[in-house]
């Protein structure tokens, strides 16, 4: 179970700079223009050693001083029910306004564990303004330039500390672990009730878990396992999820504690912008995939149909496209069987090791009728390969000159691996070591 950080603050105090700073990507971007959406709201961290995901809650803010607010509070409530630490930015160049202390309310009201980031601290002048933010009530305040990264060492120190170590020895679960993901309204509390509805008897809820998403354990035609339903999360605030991009963050948690995700997509929309940003999350976690097209009843079919959006969905998902596409209606209840056993082979993937006299038999000779190309005069030889004892297929290639080797070469790789090793539907790491 992963540990989750959350981002929160008003607009502008550079909520999008630390996170890049923590995620050490640049990809977002960052304009000093208020309300600018990006898209990377999720990534992965790590600091001693320890490895966590972090959450950009400043969404899309856009309209009057109203909306803003409401928007803002809508933020903080996901931090509080999503992440096990948040991070409260603020800006020492304006010091408190009136947001910041909305914002305070609510955090000190959760009784979650906060830290104040003072940003901005960007020189030494600057060093001392910070005080004042102690009033907010809710302890130490720590000086940070998201910019040029002083002080986030020591603020990061003190926020591993409160991570789960508990929660590592939980992986050791004997059961797979399927959740249902996607954005709203696809159906997924119609696949959930079409698995278990008329089955009651088959599903005990098991106590103890997760806040909002319930853990079932579904034991029936030959399944065993858990499966993780974030769907029927929240009716009461359907009206205010207006915004896609929150769904997104909700996924968060119930893609990092499973083995396997269904990933349903609406057949007459395709996949959208959303639906990737939930994709990216699941292949960034290493998680197995099944995509399930719902809703394919009603579309207007032909035979190419079916293969022509099979292959338009794959182009989309590119480069990590080797996943099972299945077609279905939660209403007619097509193939949904099919969908759960499609899961199982894909949780046998993941957890599949391939014995290295083999790997080594096959792979080898693949190299060496294809070597990396040479750079520079320079023969890249690799000599042995092993799958590393990681939970999810994790391969390391050892070679006299690791640093060389292209990423065209380093796909062409997995997808030999894929070709010739049944790795559908999960994603491959691929490393190259000094021999």
């Amino acid at each position: 179970m992963g540990n989750i950080v959350a981002i929160v603050g008003r607009p502008n105090v550079g909520k999008s700079t630390l996170f890049n700073r923590l995620t050490e990507s640049r990809r977002a971007i960052v304009k000093e223009v208020s309300g600018v959406t990006r898209d990377r709201i999720y990534g992965k961290a790590e600091w001693s050693g320890k490895e966590f995901s972090v959450i950009d809650t400043g969404g899309y803010v856009k309209g009057s001083d109203d909306i803003f607010e409401a928007e803002i509070r809508k933020q903080v409530e996901i931090a509080i029910e999503e992440a096990d630490v948040i991070l409260f930015v603020v800006d020492v160049t304006t010091g408190i306004v009136d947001l910041d202390g909305m914002v305070a309310d609510l955090l000190r009201r959760s009784g979650k564990k906060v830290f104040i980031v003072a940003n901005k601290v960007d020189n030494t002048q600057r060093i001392g303004l910070s005080a004042e933010f102690w009033s907010l009530g809710l302890g130490e305040v720590f000086d940070v330039s998201a910019t040029n990264g002083s002080g986030t060492g020591d603020l990061l120190d003190e926020v591993v500390k409160e991570f789960n170590v508990a929660d590592e020895e939980k992986e050791k679960e004997e059961l797979p672990r399927i959740a249902v993901v996607g954005k709203p309204n696809v159906g997924k509390s119609s696949l959930i009730n079409a698995l278990t509805g008329e089955e009651r008897n088959i599903v005990t809820d098991i106590s103890g878990t997760t806040r909002d998403a319930i853990d079932t354990r579904y034991k029936a035609f030959g399944f065993d396992f858990i499966l993780i339903d974030t769907a029927g999360i929240r009716k009461k605030s359907k009206v205010h999820e207006d915004i896609e991009y929150y769904s997104v963050l909700r996924s968060v948690r119930a893609i990092e504690n499973s083995d396997v995700c269904i990933f349903m997509i609406d057949a007459k929309e395709g996949l959208q912008k959303q639906d990737l940003n939930i994709f990216y999350i699941i292949e960034k976690n290493s998680k197995g995939v099944v995509v399930l097209v719902n809703k394919w009843d009603l579309i207007e079919k032909d035979h190419t149909t079916m293969k022509e959006y099979e292959e338009k969905i794959r182009e989309q998902l590119a480069p990590f496209n080797d996943v099972p596409i299945i077609f279905t209606s939660t209403v007619t209840k097509q193939r949904i069987h099919k969908a759960l056993e499609t899961a199982m082979q894909v949780y046998e993937n993941r957890t599949k090791k391939i014995p290295t006299s083999k790997l080594n038999e096959i792979m080898l000779e693949i190299i060496e009728e294809t070597p990396p190309p040479s750079l520079k005069g320079k023969y890249i030889r690799i000599k042995y390969v092993q799958q590393l004892p990681s939970h999810a297929p994790a391969f390391a290639f050892f070679c006299n000159l690791p640093q060389y080797i292209p990423d065209s070469y380093r796909r062409f790789l997995e997808n030999q691996l894929r070709a010739h090793f049944d790795f559908k539907g999960v994603p491959i790491k691929v490393f190259f070591r000094k021999k």
